[in-house]
């Protein structure tokens, strides 16, 4: 396959609905109203010289080179800028017109390197092929004068270079910089021939500057002057395979570049529906983890998880797995063994684990990472609308008015959602943002919230409590929405909660610390500002009320019809790239795929007649259940597709013992993780470059994930999952993963329409795909809820046990950063350490200055479970009172100080509120100490020491290995 190339039509498209048709070089071209001439002269493959121009901005009409001649008008306008008439007669090529061209382009020339053969772009530069294209054949100005050949190249980015010598500042970087990815870190400083792009900093480079490395700039440039350094190193590349990204929940569509079997770049692709052609850091540039030399590529088993890891074969490990898995079966029970699904997995490789231990195993012990992130969506949403997932598709935000972000940090977690959020907001759309920390969408370039209910942890009940309660006390629902749409009954009853008095917001300013005043604001904004969608992330779910907050915001949607249409709604944002995909493949223990309980006689016959054999109704267990019950003597046998339990879990010693106390931890991975250090055998697992399949992001998008290089340990996934099954005696049989999505269809009524065509042909499905939606369904409860009407839920608030005291004064939060990821087992290993290459404790300046703490002073977290020590931040976004971190590093261990302490529906750790206390310290914590001494022990990884980008001496485990 040859390197896919799209179609650049210069300009964006017009979303006119209304028709235009013009005559260009004789060809009659029919296209919306507002289409600019360049673009409806591409439609007809007239391709106008260009160089400012590309069809992700605005048009710019800076480089004259895409001029052309109408009929009846003079001069020689640009056809970026010029837009369609009907009758219009455009002509592109005429000896006036070529004449002019070739002027221009030798102007760009005469300051620009005359080193085509040897640039790194040679065969894909846009001003080598403007040149040929207006016929440019000679120079008539020679290099005597002043020009720019001898700028210095700027290196700093470790993923792309900038030379300014090849640069014709044509402005797209700076452009794209501003309306696609919206930081406005680039600008053109100075003035006619000193006109050079800036990055705005002392030293002007990229590193130091504002610069996301989303690739944007990276993208639009036209020339080499802004290259990637794998293009340098390599070559360009041969060939193109489409997949999905394997990082976040927005599922960026990407082309994965490659020579021979090389991975050269990822190209974000422009034909993407989550993505629309935009990247971040991680997407763009991260994915080098693939081929990392810590990578374990073949399969190693050991009696004891004291004895040294030894190498086998394939077969050797699967019967060594399936024999312990039937010892330990035959001993203990059926329920003694159980399986952890991955939400960085493909659908049908979850879809295969949960068929693994129901149908092999025979147990419906079975868990997923939703369990400690958005398992309280599921429960909420379903509760309220009848179905565990997001309202809407990400294009939806573009029609809303009001923006209700709530526990998310968008920039930071889903940073190309939050570009197409910021270009909203750039619009004129209203912001609320309620969270603890002062995240960047509270005030960046050109956004600012016009709200920012800086609550104490833990509050989010109360808050929502009080919005509703607003909306109701001055008159400001939707009373019609409510009457036709919502159960009458559960309305009036929640109704009569909630306006009492002990729900307004002066009573709630005390709990929450937000103003009442501020708090009647926002309530107002969202009930009255047109459209309004909520946005949220863990900052929700993650609290021991995280299910009752689900079912507040749903209430809050009811109860102002922000429902069943584009612009408004409930909108979870994911967090990895299937953990949507894994719930819905059946990956917790009381429902099979599509959410449907394991007690549903009639549900349960399905699944036992397409996979030939009875099966349990009664749940199974949960990760927190497996983990008591392995100390408990119980349960002793787990198998764990792409999860890191022992980093990623709450109470980490507590996840320790239960793992120490197993006989049989089997562990599917890349590296070996925190959690390989308690296993008996170790499965390669295969990265998203090496498997084809689907991934389904936080708008229920199911996107295609095609293999571009074979897996380096022989095997995808779901091969392994498989070959597992059939040595403990099953009859499983597949032969592509295409047969497991079928399987899938036939089981699943939110899929019944999916098929791999079908995904070929459209691009992508956003479920349910069924007979009602063959295509597949955008914005879900347009005219009904899946529930028929939609449930008003009492909230009461009951305060987290949760609670800063005289010995634990601090309240604890924690949460990501844009250059890591999750528990950063990929990330960690690439070049984004450069920006963020520890985890560090933020901490407000007023708390710092009590205990003592300078900025860089290594600090000791101490919560009543746990310590742990890392390097202090001083920082005002956090308030007093609060400390905030990121948990993307096994040496720092922030869980260690994470309590049991979790929602009581769907048992998700509070990982929002703990509460410590921090004090200078010289010296590791007795955890990390014990951390260094056991992978050591266990994996023969030592901790080692790491300088980090500011010199600072960190333990980084099995770095560089």
């Amino acid at each position: 396959m040859a390197v896919v190339q799209e179609t650049d039509y210069g300009t964006p498209a017009s979303t006119d609905a209304r028709t235009v048709t013009l005559e260009v070089d004789g060809h009659s071209v029919t296209v919306p109203a507002g289409t600019s001439v360049m673009r409806a002269a591409m439609t007809a493959d007239i391709a106008i010289p260009r160089l400012c121009a590309t069809d992700s901005l605005e048009p710019f009409g800076s480089c004259r080179l895409c001029t052309v001649e109408i009929e009846g008008r003079k001069g020689y306008p640009a056809s970026c800028h010029t837009n369609v008439e009907p009758g219009m007669v455009v002509r592109t090529q005429t000896p006036a017109l070529e004449k002019l061209r070739r002027g221009v382009m030798e102007l760009y020339i005469s300051d620009h390197p005359l080193d085509c053969l040897t640039c790194s772009a040679n065969g894909n530069c846009e001003l080598q092929d403007m040149a040929g294209a207006v016929g440019l054949r000679e120079v008539r100005y020679g290099y005597d004068g002043a020009n720019h050949l001898d700028a210095p190249v700027d290196d700093s980015n470790p993923y792309f270079s900038f030379d300014p010598s090849k640069c014709i500042v044509c402005s797209r970087c700076v452009r794209a910089c501003e309306e696609v990815q919206g930081t406005f870190a680039l600008t053109i400083d100075g003035r006619g021939f000193d006109s050079v792009i800036s990055a705005g900093t002392a030293e002007d480079d990229f590193l130091d500057s504002e610069c996301v490395s989303c690739g944007a700039c990276v993208q639009a440039c036209p020339t080499a002057t802004l290259q990637e350094k794998t293009i340098v190193e390599h070559g360009q590349p041969e060939r193109s395979v489409i997949t999905t990204c394997g990082y976040c929940g927005v599922g960026c569509s990407f082309k994965a570049e490659l020579r021979g079997d090389q991975v050269i770049r990822m190209v974000p692709y422009k034909d993407g529906q989550a993505n629309h052609g935009h990247s971040c850091v991680k997407g763009r540039f991260a994915w080098g983890y693939a081929t990392h030399p810590d990578r374990i590529t073949t399969p190693m088993i050991r009696e004891r998880i004291t004895d040294a890891w030894r190498e086998v074969s394939w077969e050797e490990a699967i019967d060594f797995a399936a024999g312990r898995i039937r010892g330990i079966q035959a001993e203990h029970g059926r329920g003694a063994a159980g399986a952890i699904t991955s939400s960085r997995c493909t659908n049908e490789e979850t879809y295969l684990v949960q068929k693994l231990a129901r149908a092999v195993f025979g147990t419906n012990n079975v868990d997923t990472c939703a369990r400690v992130c958005h398992s309280p969506t599921g429960y909420g949403l379903k509760t309220a609308f009848g179905t565990s997932a997001g309202t809407q598709d990400f294009d939806s935000v573009e029609d809303s008015d009001v923006i209700l972000v709530i526990g998310a940090n968008p920039t930071d977690a889903h940073p190309v959602f939050a570009s197409q959020m910021k270009r909203r907001l750039r619009e004129g759309a209203r912001l609320i943002v309620v969270d603890p920390r002062r995240i960047d969408l509270v005030r960046t370039p050109h956004v600012e919230a016009d709200y920012h209910l800086q609550l104490r942890p833990g509050t989010n009940v109360a808050l929502v409590n009080a919005l509703a309660h607003v909306i109701v006390t001055e008159g400001l629902a939707d009373e019609a929405f409510v009457a036709e749409r919502c159960e009458s009954e559960a309305y009036a009853d929640w109704r009569e909660f909630i306006v009492r008095p002990e729900n307004a917001p002066e009573a709630v300013e005390g709990v929450t610390g937000v103003p009442a005043e501020a708090l009647r604001g926002a309530a107002r904004l969202y009930a009255t500002g047109g459209n309004a969608a909520i946005y949220y992330g863990l900052g929700v779910t993650e609290h021991s009320q995280g299910s009752t907050m689900v079912m507040g915001m749903a209430n809050l949607a009811m109860l102002t019809g922000n429902l069943g249409r584009r612009g408004v709604g409930v909108n979870p944002l994911r967090g990895q790239n299937n953990v949507q995909g894994s719930c819905d493949m059946g990956s917790f223990p009381h429902e099979f795929p599509g959410y449907r309980h394991v007690a549903n006689d009639e549900v349960r016959g399905v699944f036992e007649r397409e996979w030939g054999l009875s099966l349990d109704n009664e749940p199974g267990l949960r990760i927190p259940n497996m983990i008591d019950a392995a100390i408990a003597g119980s349960f002793k046998a787990l198998y764990i597709q792409g999860e890191d339990i022992l980093q990623s879990d709450p109470n980490i010693k507590h996840i320790a013992a239960g793992l120490e106390n197993m006989d049989c931890v089997i562990v599917q991975d890349l590296f070996l993780n925190e959690t390989a250090s308690y296993a008996h055998v170790f499965l390669p697992g295969s990265t998203f470059l090496e498997k084809d399949g689907t991934f389904t992001n936080a708008e229920r998008r199911i996107n295609r994930v095609r293999r571009a290089v074979a897996p380096p340990g022989g095997m995808a996934d779901w091969e392994i999952t498989l070959a597992l099954a059939r040595a403990l005696g099953s009859d499983m049989d597949y032969g592509h993963p295409s047969e497991i999505m079928d399987e899938i269809a036939r089981t699943t009524p939110t899929f019944t329409g999916v098929t791999y065509e079908k995904l070929e042909r459209l691009g992508s499905i956003q479920w349910p795909c069924n007979e009602a939606h063959p295509e597949g369904t955008p914005t879900m409860h347009v005219d009904t809820f899946v529930r028929g009407q939609g449930q008003f839920m009492l909230t009461p608030y009951i305060p987290t046990e949760e609670r800063s005291n005289r010995r634990f004064p601090l309240l604890l939060t924690t949460g990501r950063i844009l250059s890591q990821y999750n528990v950063g087992a990929q990330t960690r290993r690439t070049d984004n350490r450069v920006w963020h290459a520890e985890d560090r404790l933020e901490i407000h300046p007023h708390d710092a200055e009590q205990r003592g703490i300078g900025d860089g002073t290594r600090v000791a977290v101490r919560s009543r479970i746990g310590e742990t020590t890392l390097r202090a931040l001083i920082t005002d976004r956090v308030p007093p009172g609060v400390v905030y971190t990121t948990f993307h590093f096994p040496e720092t261990a922030a869980n260690v100080v994470t309590t049991e302490q979790s929602d009581w529906a769907t048992n998700c750790p509070e990982y929002k509120v703990t509460a410590v206390e921090v004090t200078p310290s010289v010296t590791d914590s007795e955890w990390q100490a014990h951390y260094r001494e056991h992978r050591e022990r266990t994996l023969g990884l030592p901790a080692e020491s790491v300088e980090t980008a500011d010199g600072a001496v960190v333990a980084a485990a099995g770095a560089g290995r």
